[in-house]
Parts: structure tokens; sequence; C-alpha cells
């Protein structure tokens, strides 16, 4: 009896636990219901408010780089107010050089220097840049909006959206800047036109939930953006305050937006609920605003609300043949998880120690002009075996990379002593063979783990461009040019397995920008879910595209994102891009014949200007010349939709500047041109010839010569 009185106890006790726990798990399931409700809203409110910042910052991108090209095309649009007709060129230069920009014009005012309505408009074409006027009867350029506010507010402007059919013949937005002459009269507009098609692309695209959408109003209340088509550019927020079953609220939202204020105000609409926030886009006017219904934010919550209770019975049907079990397993748990805690904290330590053995700021030397550098180090584990160090001593780049057989804790630790030993060896030696025979020495004597390191080692002169490098077994590194190539090396032994091994140094010249690519195998080997391998020609192909040091890494990294997907990391993936940008007094610049390689023009007369000190007017000056030759070259030399390419070489002596253009397209002699008679009218004025006309007036001596299938511009500025 005692025994059936114990088993009645004891079920009696687990029955008033299961109780317990039932009314304990349906309060909790109540609270969190509340507590779920207010963590959705927040979750809802950030989410809108951090894409709201996103949207604003993506738009000012645009609105910023269209100001600037603006902005940065005054001065010569001033300087072109003597040679009116030459203002296409003003025009043309700011829809080339900025791809936000579908069309410009500089319109004169008026009655400028007797003149009348004069106002070329430069717009994309497709791929090319076309021309037309817009000082034509039915477009009546003097009484549109983006000419007429610059001018009463003396200041920049964006206009109200419109569809400009005697222009653009798009729905766009333009900025316009009022250009007084030298005796600060009001003597023209110039103007960027920006398309809103990419506005309502990006709206659409950043829903925060799938019925979520955006709407955009202008200052004026008119909608620009908005997911009914009908609506936009056909109706304002106004328009629907009588139709809202909350106007109060209605009417607090349409004033809120149309001051330029942000917030977040709740709309009733079709007996529904939404929560709209919204805030101002600086400079334009506008509005922006993300619409959340109630329903979309709250959507999962019920559903799970029902579902937790169906487990929860569940749970309490279990729990009775699990107490015991649970309470016996406690301890072990705790210590096995206590356990499991101090191994990741000391894995994320060792992680952190390795991180900070390598260089992690980037660039490493801003104060120097001759060296644009970027690497990184992404390990498979929460440490890895892959390593790259660099330093600069005596005006000599010393660099590495290598990879350790092996992955996990004791390959980060044999990282760890190899570039420990290379910073101890090439701080006393300048030879890279004598560095690698060192370190292979060292690791050979203590190496009984069977470990070894595939091992590079190259040291840049800074002032001359040689390189001198000895390799161990590493792949061979990359040289970037006007085109892409292996690095000669002898394939070596790696690191750890043959004591006494003797290594070559080899030699090299980099000339001003060229770039070397150092990697590990974590790159051309990294494998998809299909394991196919992202390989050499994927590789090649991210790097063809000239960029900056760290802009080529990030490049790479986000291809290999893409191709490798869901797929689990399966090595250490390093790289170490390494830009020459110095050498002696002449540098060539390798080009393509794209549009977009012009931009990199400025970039070189940086460097020019720099070296020789001449003053920024006279390097401004001749970048203009520069680009103008470019792109007569890019126009005319090779037929289209063929590439080839272009080489531009500077040389200076202390009293002039040499710069030769090269290319192997056909046979053209821009200076063979007539002379441009400014003073023409547009419709008696021979098409063509102010771009040679340009350089022509810059430069001191312009020069064309043909030989051995080349084209041969050299262009010379005395100094």
């Amino acid at each position: 009896m005692s025994t059936l009185g114990d088993k009645l106890k004891r079920m009696s006790g687990g029955l008033m636990i299961v109780f317990a726990a039932a009314l304990a798990l349906e309060a909790t399931n109540v609270v969190q219901y509340l507590y779920s409700q207010k963590v959705l809203r927040e979750e809802a409110k950030k989410r809108a408010e951090s894409q709201l910042e996103t949207n604003r910052i993506r738009i000012m991108d645009v609105v910023d780089q269209a100001e600037a090209a603006v902005r940065n095309s005054v001065w010569i649009a001033r300087w072109c107010l003597e040679v009116p007709d030459s203002l296409h060129v003003v025009a043309r230069r700011i829809v080339e050089d900025n791809p936000v920009v579908v069309g410009s014009t500089v319109a004169l005012v008026p009655g400028y220097k007797g003149r009348g309505q004069f106002s070329p408009y430069a717009f994309r074409d497709g791929d090319k840049i076309s021309f037309a006027s817009l000082a034509t009867e039915a477009y009546d350029y003097p009484s549109q909006e983006w000419f007429t506010k610059p001018i009463e507010l003396g200041a920049g402007y964006w206009s109200e959206p419109y569809f400009d059919e005697g222009g653009g013949n798009m729905l766009m937005t333009t900025y316009s800047l009022p250009i007084t002459d030298a005796s600060g009269k009001v003597a023209a507009v110039v103007t960027a036109d920006i398309s809103l098609q990419w506005l309502t692309e990006m709206i659409e695209d950043a829903q925060v939930y799938p019925h979520s959408f955006g709407i955009v109003l202008s200052r004026a209340g008119q909608i620009m953006v908005s997911p009914i088509e009908t609506l936009t550019m056909r109706a304002s927020i106004n328009d629907f305050s009588d139709q809202a079953e909350d106007k109060l609220h209605y009417d607090s939202l349409s004033r809120s937006m149309l001051s330029g204020l942000s917030g977040n105000i709740p709309i009733k609409a079709g007996g529904k609920v939404s929560q709209v926030f919204f805030a101002p886009v600086e400079r334009t006017g506008w509005s922006m605003s993300i619409v959340i219904p109630d329903e979309e934010i709250y959507r999962n919550l019920k559903r799970m609300g029902l579902m937790v209770s169906l487990l929860t019975i569940l749970g309490l049907l279990l729990l009775l043949f699990i107490l015991r079990a649970v309470a016996e397993k406690e301890k072990s748990y705790r210590e096995l998880n206590e356990k499991k805690g101090m191994m990741e904290h000391e894995l994320m330590i060792g992680r952190n120690i390795q991180q900070s053995m390598i260089p992690h700021i980037f660039p490493p030397f801003p104060e120097r002009t001759d060296l644009d550098m970027s690497a990184c180090l992404v390990p498979a584990k929460e440490v890895g075996g892959d390593l790259f160090d660099f330093y600069i001593r005596d005006e000599k780049l010393f660099f590495c990379i290598g990879d350790v057989s092996g992955k996990g804790v004791p390959a980060s630790l044999v990282m760890a002593v190899t570039r420990s030993m290379f910073r101890t060896v090439s701080g006393h030696e300048n030879n890279a063979a004598k560095i690698v025979k060192s370190i292979n020495d060292s690791m050979s004597d203590m190496n009984d783990s069977n470990m070894f390191v595939t091992f590079f080692v190259g040291i840049l002169d800074l002032k001359t461009g040689h390189l001198c490098y000895c390799n161990a077994g590493h792949n061979p590194p990359l040289i970037l040019t006007d085109h892409i190539r292996e690095l000669d090396v002898m394939p070596n032994v790696a690191l750890g397995i043959i004591p006494g091994m003797e290594f070559t140094e080899q030699e090299t010249d980099l000339a001003y920008d060229d770039a070397l690519f150092l990697y590990t195998d974590g790159l051309n080997e990294a494998e998809n879910a299909a394991h196919e391998q992202f390989g050499m020609k994927r590789m090649d192909e991210v790097l063809h595209t000239r960029r900056g040091a760290q802009a080529h890494l990030d490049a790479v990294v986000s291809a290999v994102k893409k191709f490798v997907g869901d797929a689990p990391q399966s090595d250490d993936l390093t790289m170490l891009f390494i830009h020459f940008l110095g050498g002696a007094n002449g540098h060539i610049l390798h080009l393509n014949n794209a549009i977009s390689e012009i931009s990199r023009l400025e970039g070189f007369m940086d460097h020019v200007a720099g070296e020789t000190g001449i003053d920024p007017g006279t390097a401004s000056a001749i970048n203009l010349a520069l680009e103008e030759a470019v792109a007569n070259v890019i126009d005319y030399a090779y037929p289209e939709g063929v590439e080839g390419p272009v080489e531009l070489e500077f040389k200076h002596t202390p009293h002039r500047l040499t710069f030769i253009l090269t290319d192997e397209g056909k046979e053209f002699d821009p200076t063979a041109a007539p002379e441009v008679d400014i003073n023409a009218d547009v419709e008696h004025r021979r098409i063509g010839g102010l771009g040679i006309h340009l350089v022509r007036n810059i430069m001191d001596s312009v020069s064309y010569m043909r030989k051995d299938g080349k084209n041969i511009l050299t262009m010379i500025k005395n100094i």
C-alpha cells in the first residue's frame, strides 16, 4: 500500500507541476504576445527608418554627383562665354563624365551680348552623346522653371519633376545654376538633367515588407513615385484628403511631409490601418515615405500564437516524461556548455591575436603618393594558416604572402611563427632568396609536425620600381599592366620540407601604374555548391577593369561571394594588391577605347602636377586638352564595338611637359583639320574641329605622325 501511495503521491506531484507549468506558460504566452507586438512595431520602425535613410543616401549620391558636375563646369562655361558657340563642349563634358546625368545645356540669357536665344543641349542617345537645340519657339526655354528659378534665387535650384517634351523627352528633374560673367552679370544657366526612372526603380526595389510600398512627393506635393502608375505626376497628396477615413491624421501627414519633417503617422484606409514613415530629401524639397499595413507587421504573430499554443500542449504532455531526465542531465549539460563557451572564447582570442599580427589599416601609407596598397585575409575557420605582411625600410617595400598546409589552430601557430621570422630576417637582410632560405632552415629544424608553407617574398624599390623576389612553392603573382600576365617565377620547394635548400632570387621592373596581385589558392580554388572552382579565368575578368587597390580587392571578394553562394568556405582566402605609382621622370597610362576611361585622366594629371609642381589652373587646362585628344581617339580610331589599346606617355624636363598619345587604330591626323572659325554662326560652321581647336590653344606644340601602324600625337606644354 505504501508503494501505491508513493506512486500516487509522485503522480499528484507531477500533475501539480504540469498544471503550474500550464498556467505559467499561458501567462508567458500572453505577455510574450504583447511584447512581440511591441517588438514588431519597433522592428518595423527601425527597418522603415533604415530604408528611408538608405534611400536618402542613394538619392543624395545622385543629387551630389549632378550638383558637382554642374559646379565643376562653371569655370570652363564662364571661360567659354567669350565664344558662346563652344558652350556645347561644356554640356557634352557634363553628360560624358557623369553617368547619372542624361542631359545638359548651357542656356544663354536672351539678349546677352546681343544674342537671341541660344541653348545647345547634349543628351545620351544610346551609347553616344547627341546634340539638340532648346532655342525653339515650341519649347521657349526662357519661360521654363529650370531657367527662371536659379536666376531669381541667384543660386542652384532643383526643379519640380516634369516631362520634358522639348529637350530630354522623359520624366526628369533638373539642377540648374546661374553663371555670371566677369562683370557679375548673369549670362547663362548651366544644367544637369536627371531621369526619374532610377528613382522609381529604387523605391520599388526597397520594400521592407512584401506588401509595403513607397511614395515620393515633390516640394509642391505632387506624387513622383507611387505603386499606382496612373497617379505618378498626375495627382497630389492633397487630392485624397476628402477621401481619407481618418482625415485628421491624413491632414497632419500631408502638412508634415510638405513641411520637410520626418516621423511616423498611422493612416486608416479601407477599414485597415497602415503605418506611414516619412522623411525629407534635403536640397531637393522632396519627401519620401514607406507605407506598411499593420496586418503585414503582425501577419505571422497570430499564426505563431496558435502554433505556440499547440506546442505548449504537446510540451506539457512530454514534460511528465522528461522531468527526471532533465534533472539528471542538467549538470552534465551545464559543464559541457561551460567548456564549449570557454573554447569559443579562446578561439576568438586566438583569432583576434592572429588578425592583430598582420597589417589591418588601409591605406597603410596614406602620406605616400608612389604606392597604393590593400590586403585582406578571410580564414575558413576561427583561425587560419594564411599570412601576409609588408613594411617599408630604406625606401623599399618588403612584402610576403604564404599559405600553411592544413587549417585551424596548428596552421595558425605555424603562420604566426613564419610571419615573425619574416620580420626578424628581413629587418637586416636585403636579398629575397636569403630571407627565404633563412626561414626555411629554421622551420625545417623544428618541423616535427611535418607541416609546410608555400611562400613568396618580394622587395620593391619605391624609387625605381625594381622588384627582387623569391618564390617557395606559392602561386605565381599576377602583374597588371596594359594586360594581365603571371610573374615569371621559379616554383622551388615550399618552406619546412628540405633543410639547407638553396633558393634563387629573381628580378624584374615595374613601371608607373603597374600593379602586382598576390593571392593564395583559397581564391582560384574557391568552390560553389556544384564543386566548381572559381578559377583563373574569372579572376582575370574581375581584375581586367582598372581600379584602385581597395576597389580591386572589394571587386574580387564580391565576385567570389557571388560565385560561391551558400556553399561553405573551403579554404582560407588571402589577397595582397600593390599598385606602383612611382618611377623616374616619365609615366605611361594604359587605357581602353571606352568613354569611361577618360575619368582616369584626372588622377594621372594629379600625379603629373604633384611631380612637376605646375599650378592648378595649368593642370586643369592640360587635363581638358588631354580629355579632348583621348575622346577623339575613342570616337574615331577603332570601329564601333572593337576594343583597342590607347597609350598616354608623359615625359618632362625642367621647362617642358611632353604628352605622347598612341593608338593602333586606323590612320587619322587630327592636326590636318582646318582651323575653326569660332565667330561664325552655328548654321554656317563646319561640324567638328572644336576639340583639336582647344588642344591647339592650350598646348604650345601639337604634332602628328604615323609610324609602324600606329597614330602618334605629340603635345608639348612649356612651363
